[in-house]
């Protein structure tokens, strides 16, 4: 009974930190993206577009949520 709470926190945790982790890389592939096509800063490229900037295409979500 104790370990499951334990369990559930880690996972979150895990999955936040795996969310941060993919919001890293996007940002990082967006700007390397608005610099190869000399874009302004309010640039927004699509997922496709970013994906080719990140090693395994663009991302999903570990908690079934969505990027934007």
């Amino acid at each position: 009974a104790i370990a499951i709470p334990n369990f559930v926190r880690a996972r979150t945790t895990a999955q936040t930190n795996a969310c941060i982790n993919n919001l890293r890389q996007m940002d990082g592939a967006k700007e390397q993206w608005a610099l190869e096509n000399n874009e302004a800063d309010g640039a927004t490229p699509s997922n496709a577009e970013i994906g080719v900037y990140i090693k395994g295409g663009f991302p999903t979500c570990p908690a079934q949520g969505t990027y934007s």
